[in-house]
């Protein structure tokens, strides 16, 4: 006979996250890992790009080159795949599958693009269709949206102005998720991300 509290408790949680750039979704991400060391793993992506100050490969992604990602989309490796201002990233399936059949709970930080492709493999599949939560994080304005952009300093004007185009198109997504987050501060925001979680691991699938 089944014990019912280990088979409630081996049901994993997918959190996955998305929202224009410059809404502030990679600090929450950062902040939920920090706080839930032990249950919740980030699940780290790939990309054509080129490192970023302190980022490290392996820790923050997996930095492919061109033909190292083709040869991986061939292979048929990634759970979802998608260009994102002018740079390729993708989601390894090593990267999720593994973790969710053994009940480990994981954050995914992706694209409107990658959260679709995850959502439509998600409805074909039982265990990734069990462990998703999805939530979009909506800037409080469009200001406000400009003004985090500007002032990361790492983007040229006319870049700027290319995400902002790209962001008008992402928020427009926001009915696709499970919930939406209004960003008002970093207190708030994580506050609300963390009741998602931990209501996600109470409910019932």
């Amino acid at each position: 006979m089944s014990d019912p509290i280990e088979e409630f408790k081996t049901g994993a949680v997918l959190l996955l996250v998305s929202g224009p750039a410059g809404c502030g979704k990679t600090t929450l991400c950062d902040r939920m890992t920090a706080a839930y060391p032990e249950a919740l793993r980030r699940v780290v992506t790939c990309t054509t790009r080129a490192p970023r100050g302190a980022e490290r490969d392996g820790v923050d992604y997996h930095f492919l080159s061109h033909d190292e990602f083709d040869a991986q989309v061939a292979a048929g490796r990634f759970l979802e795949h998608a260009r994102v201002h002018s740079n390729r990233y993708g989601t390894r399936k090593s990267e999720v599958y593994a973790h969710l059949a053994a009940g480990r709970d994981l954050l995914l930080n992706l694209d409107v693009q990658g959260a679709g492709l995850v959502r439509r493999e998600a409805q074909a599949d039982p265990l990734l269709r069990g462990a998703l939560v999805s939530v979009f994080i909506m800037p409080p304005g469009r200001d406000e949206l400009r003004a985090r952009l500007v002032g990361r300093g790492t983007d040229a004007p006319d870049e700027v102005e290319r995400r902002m185009r790209v962001a008008e198109d992402e928020m427009r997504r926001w009915r696709e998720y499970d919930h939406c987050l209004v960003s008002a501060d970093r207190e708030s925001d994580f506050d609300r991300i963390r009741a998602v979680y931990l209501a996600a691991k109470m409910r019932v699938r």
